[in-house]
């Protein structure tokens, strides 16, 4: 279908392509891939025509009809509409419609042959188009988009550039192209939505590339990945999942063949040393020296996984019940969007909380971080919680005559310089970059600038409004790696899956106006909800009850018992507590460092066992700490 080679595009005296190649087959679902700023965008650009190599070819099949969704797309504007925005799609389908329409006029005052011939002829092209369905189509895909009967007649004009984008959407999968270019298809979309294009695209015979940072939708959808890196374009014959799996191994073979070239090139070097001091050798010495030059080197493996080497510190433990809701019944003019609802936040939850756009994810955030008051029932904080919200709008109060790392010295004075830069490092600003103004910085690097704010605070509870936006994968990593090593409690609204997955331990929805909580993560969630659409009866599995934890009750003192041996063994019994609780500390560092091991983060499966093992260490951590208090204040109730 399309053919790349030789592909070679500069900006300025940067080769952002350097000699490229790659080509697309019919049929392939591909995800092109690539850290942000190495070319994915400009490549579609490229391929459409909007921009022009450098040198190299793009050679095309003949009348090839491609579909592109692009950013840009967010500054059309239209007062029609947003079914006739649609279907503009069907451009033939209209033109014949308009031109029937007026033959049936006519036939009104003229019935001769001509006119009869003609409308014969066009009525035949438009239902061999498959005209009289065109409606439908649109309808179809616009309520697979999110969109309500009532909205398909609202002017596009009227809706926020992310429901705009929305329609523009519809409009390319209506066109039904040989060929889908979509950058960033899951931007402006919610989890209902995502899943639908899901299987919209996974049904779709034509060929698909898309640029994206969701993980788990690359899996779902693709069938081929291609990584942009270092000005070249690398095919994997799978999805993201194969992709990485595919990757480290050719790392691993890399790496080996570079430590054996290495090894040869300073083997090589001495002897050129050694023959450079005799004159009868000299004519050798300059031909090895030649071969040395002439020899294509190995690059080392790059490092593109970094890790978070940082560890959250808050200075005071919550108490167990962190937020309660009781009776919550909050209003808009035209939409419910809980009535009588109750929930409660309890240290150590990871909720994730998720559903439709419109259902009130953002405005129960706002609830539970108490900047939302407009609401009957009663919100209640739990003793010693210490909160930060983050959101979006969080980007526009960054200073922008800031550098990087000012921002982060004004919000954390507490935190040495070291300790800053050791956090701005894990969130991908290394070296100078910590010097730059945060006017300068693109949206997902104000959003990273945000994030380690949010992570400096001094907070035990954290409120999380779609971190995931705008970060690239390598960014979400980090996100997950840094939430994996929190030990407060945190809810989060994100539509990124594979994010939800790796962080939460419980999943909230709004449903019939009320919180309904799925003890799980969200894959096991996912299984769950496939199981009710067959089932909708199914009920949610009961949560395990948290058992109390009790301290143990103090030991009743004898009367005849000598107070001295009564304090002797308590404290032999403290000191021996002490020893295995500097083991489990020692047990759960280990197991932190663990967490943030290629190998481990990089495959859900072993994350998800690591951090399993991570969270029942730290509970019987918590536990005995409990009981050493216990005993601690008994030692110095005998003591007094």
């Amino acid at each position: 279908m399309i053919a790349i080679n030789n592909l070679t595009f500069e900006i300025g005296a940067r080769a952002l392509y350097d000699e490229a190649n790659w080509h697309i087959k019919p049929g392939e679902k591909i995800g092109l891939i690539g850290a942000n700023g190495t070319g994915k965008t400009t490549l579609l650009k490229i391929i459409v025509g909007d921009y022009k190599p450098t040198s190299g070819t793009i050679s095309k099949a003949k009348d090839l009809a491609m579909g592109y969704l692009n950013q840009d797309l967010l500054s059309y504007a239209s007062d029609k509409s947003i079914l006739h925005v649609a279907m503009e799609a069907f451009e033939r389908q209209n033109q014949l419609h308009t031109e029937i329409e007026a033959l049936l006029a006519k036939l009104e005052t003229d019935y001769s042959e001509d006119i009869l011939h003609k409308l014969s002829d066009k009525q035949t092209e438009f239902e061999a188009l498959d005209g009289y369905n065109i409606e439908y189509k649109a309808h179809e895909i616009l309520a697979g988009l999110g969109f309500t009967e009532a909205d398909t007649h609202r002017k596009l004009a009227t809706f926020s550039g992310g429901w705009r984008m929305r329609v523009m959407l519809a409009k390319i999968l209506l066109q039904a192209p040989d060929i889908l270019l979509l950058d960033e298809p899951t931007n402006h979309l919610d989890l209902p939505s995502i899943q639908w294009l899901e299987d919209y695209l996974r049904s779709f015979e034509g060929a698909v590339v898309i640029v994206s940072h969701d993980r788990w939708f690359l899996d779902k959808v693709i069938n081929r990945t291609v990584e942009s890196r270092k000005g070249k374009l690398t095919v994997y014959a799978g999805n993201y999942s194969f992709y990485l799996e595919e990757k480290a191994l050719r790392g691993e073979i890399q790496k080996g063949e570079f430590k054996n070239q290495q090894a040869k090139i300073k083997q090589e070097e001495k002897l050129i040393e050694r023959f450079r001091a005799k004159a009868s050798k000299a004519k050798m010495a300059q031909s090895r020296i030649k071969q040395l030059d002439k020899l294509e080197r190995i690059e080392d493996v790059d490092d593109d996984n970094p890790e978070v080497n940082f560890s959250f510190r808050f200075s005071k433990q919550s108490g167990r019940h962190v937020i309660t809701l009781e009776n919550i019944t909050k209003k808009y003019p035209n939409i419910d969007i809980l009535d009588a609802a109750e929930a409660v936040i309890e240290k150590g939850d990871k909720i994730a909380l998720i559903g439709a756009n419109g259902k009130g994810k953002s405005t129960l955030l706002r609830i539970v971080a108490d900047a939302d008051h407009d609401f009957e029932g009663k919100m209640v904080t739990g003793h010693n919680v210490t909160e930060t919200f983050f959101a979006q709008h969080q980007l526009e109060s960054l200073h922008l005559e800031n550098e990087i790392l000012q921002e982060l010295q004004a919000f954390a004075p507490k935190n040495t310089d070291t300790e800053l830069r050791s956090i701005l490092g894990s969130f991908l600003f290394t070296g100078d970059d910590v010097f730059k103004k945060i006017k300068v910085l693109s949206g997902g690097e104000k959003s990273r600038v945000a994030l380690a704010k949010a992570l400096t605070a001094d907070a035990n509870f954290l409120i999380l409004d779609e971190p995931t936006n705008h970060l690239d994968i390598a960014s979400v990593n980090i996100l997950i790696q840094a939430l994996l090593q929190f030990e407060g409690t945190f809810i989060v609204v994100s539509h990124d899956r594979y994010f939800l997955d790796n962080v939460a331990n419980k999943i909230w929805f709004i449903e019939d106006q009320k919180i309904k909580i799925y003890p799980g993560t969200y894959a096991e969630y996912d299984v769950w909800q496939a199981k009710r659409k067959l089932e909708p009866k199914a009920a949610i599995p009961a949560a395990q009850p948290k058992k109390e934890e009790k301290k143990p009750e103090p030991v009743k003192q004898q009367p005849t018992e000598d107070k001295s041996k009564q304090l002797k063994k308590l404290n032999q019994d403290l000191s021996k507590m002490e020893e295995t609780i500097a083991g489990l500390e020692t047990s759960v560092k280990q197991l932190e460092n663990k967490l943030a091991e290629d190998g481990v983060y990089n495959d859900p499966a072993k994350s998800k066992e690591v951090n399993a093992s991570y969270q029942q260490k730290k509970v019987e951590l918590k536990k005995l700490q409990d009981e050493w208090e216990a005993l601690a204040d008994q030692i110095l109730e005998l003591e007094a």
